[in-house]
């Protein structure tokens, strides 16, 4: 049985503002959630680039060409909801992150491991004056308790709209200081998606290309690029986040 799908009825698309916020008016129709909450977005920048989204749709609606709809959404429905959990799992992050972890052999993957993280690393010392710690193997390596309680703090001051992209941006590449590299503009998106993957891109040199893993490769790099450009619209220049 083929799936339904929700058909166009609107001719125009409208970016309004109010009190609260952005609304996007579908004809004389304000554009809702799923949870039936009117999506008021916090800049015109993002009202316009989810407005775009519903005025591009042509017969019927495609959910998987809207994006921005889908993180604003995200962002309304979920994340206000569940805000200190999303807060709190982000900073456990921090305790674990991929960048304290290096392999203890080969040396070409260590060398590559060294080259690609520890600027960044030493980026994190100096920006939230603290040692991070960093050994080889997989044995829990303890860090600066209060380095991280002060990280949390800083991240339950994120709106819901950055928390969302922050999240997706930590996720993706499994470290705290990467997604804080990006959102502070010490890293592009793309950048840190690739010192992300020193470990899986070494061993495709070693055993050959994958096309599954290069195809979800690619979806995860258009994620984190568009989790950049989401926290970008949402407001705050990267210059005053941290």
């Amino acid at each position: 049985m083929p799936e339904w799908k929700q058909k166009r009825f609107w001719k125009n698309v409208h970016v309004v503002f109010s009190e609260a916020g952005y609304l996007i008016k579908l004809d004389d129709k304000i554009l809702k959630t799923p949870a039936k909450r009117q999506m008021v977005l916090p800049t015109e920048a993002l009202a316009k680039k989810v407005a775009s989204e519903w005025d591009e749709q042509v017969e019927e609606i495609d959910p998987t060409t809207m994006p921005f709809t889908k993180s604003a959404n995200a962002a309304l429905d979920k994340v206000s909801e569940q805000f200190e959990e999303v807060s709190s799992l982000l900073g456990e992050y921090g305790d674990t992150d991929l960048l304290y972890y290096r392999a203890d052999s080969p040396p070409e993957l260590q060398k590559r491991q060294k080259i690609g993280w520890d600027p960044i690393v030493k980026w994190a010392e100096n920006t939230f004056k603290v040692k991070i710690n960093c050994g080889t193997g997989i044995v829990y390596i303890p860090q600066n308790e209060q380095m991280f309680s002060e990280i949390r703090i800083k991240i339950s001051n994120l709106s819901i709209f950055e928390l969302t992209a922050f999240y997706d941006m930590v996720s993706i590449t499994g470290s705290l200081i990467l997604g804080l590299a990006i959102i502070n503009g010490r890293l592009s998106a793309e950048k840190a998606y690739q010192l992300s993957r020193v470990d899986e891109l070494w061993q495709l040199e070693q055993w050959g290309d994958d096309e599954e893993a290069q195809a979800a490769s690619n979806l995860k790099n258009a994620a984190i690029l568009h989790s950049e450009e989401f926290f970008s619209l949402s407001g705050r220049t990267k210059s005053t986040i941290f």
